[in-house]
């Protein structure tokens, strides 16, 4: 199985085929519109700005499962992130990304890359803290933790990173660059 045998649904209710992304560099993230890393959507539509001429696509997935940060239809999601983010890349429609519905692409992704960590600093420790209390076994399950949790796929279906939410934004926009201008 590769990246390329996955289908998803768009907001708009139609089937986005992920072989049309073969050769391309590919940052695929569960989102939200009302989390404390909402705010990631800014440099993500950089990147896809700066990036898209040279092959990179963004696969926005949101998502509700956590602590309903998502509220709202797939078009007032889709208003929201073009209103307030300017955001041009596609959304997919609103998925889950962990449990008996999750979408087979997220339970593919997980398999390649698991969790491995927050890193270091105080979103860290303030998330490390709230998930304790969430799922004791967070550190050992592959599970998305939380929203925009980011993979970065190459130009020829590798999962080369997952970034947690508390990633810091210029490692990812550099690991990107870096796949790109490969």
């Amino acid at each position: 199985m590769s990246i390329y045998d996955f289908k998803l649904i768009a907001g708009d209710g139609s089937e986005v085929s992920l072989e049309q992304y073969r050769g391309k560099v590919l940052l695929i993230v569960n989102t939200a519109t009302g989390c404390g890393f909402t705010p990631h959507y800014k440099p993500i539509e950089e990147m896809y700005e700066e990036f898209h001429d040279k092959g990179f696509e963004v696969i926005d997935v949101p998502c509700n499962q956590f602590n309903g940060q998502t509220p709202g239809t797939d078009e007032e999601i889709h208003q929201f992130c073009t209103l307030k983010y300017n955001t041009q890349f596609p959304q997919m429609k609103k998925s889950d990304v962990n449990g008996p519905d999750a979408l087979p692409l997220f339970t593919w992704l997980k398999e390649q890359k698991g969790f491995g960590g927050f890193g270091h600093g105080p979103m860290a420790l303030a998330m490390s803290a709230m998930l304790k209390k969430i799922d004791k076994d967070y550190k050992t399950n592959p599970d998305i933790k939380w929203n925009f949790t980011k993979f970065v796929v190459d130009r020829s279906g590798n999962v080369v990173e997952r970034f947690e939410p508390t990633a810091n934004m210029d490692k990812v926009r550099a690991c990107v660059a870096a796949l790109v201008e490969e």
